[in-house]
């Protein structure tokens, strides 16, 4: 018989880290993010990919930065 896991998930976190080199210099940009969930029923699911397009599109906007800047 299979454990049934009673834990409800009450908060999630997610991490993003792109490094790219430039010439002989390396640079790396990392975001976390956490964030607490409402106690109301919540979809999983969606909320993870909420979170990960925010923490992922906010590396790859400073990433663009950095390269635009040695353009």
């Amino acid at each position: 018989m299979a454990y049934e896991v009673k834990g409800i998930p009450t908060k999630i976190t997610a991490t993003s880290r792109c490094a790219i080199k430039i010439k002989d210099n390396y640079y790396t940009i990392e975001l976390s993010e956490e964030r607490k969930l409402p106690e109301s029923e919540v979809d999983l699911d969606s909320e993870y990919k909420a979170l990960f397009d925010s923490v992922n599109g906010e590396v790859d906007r400073q990433m663009q930065e950095i390269l635009q800047t040695f353009k």
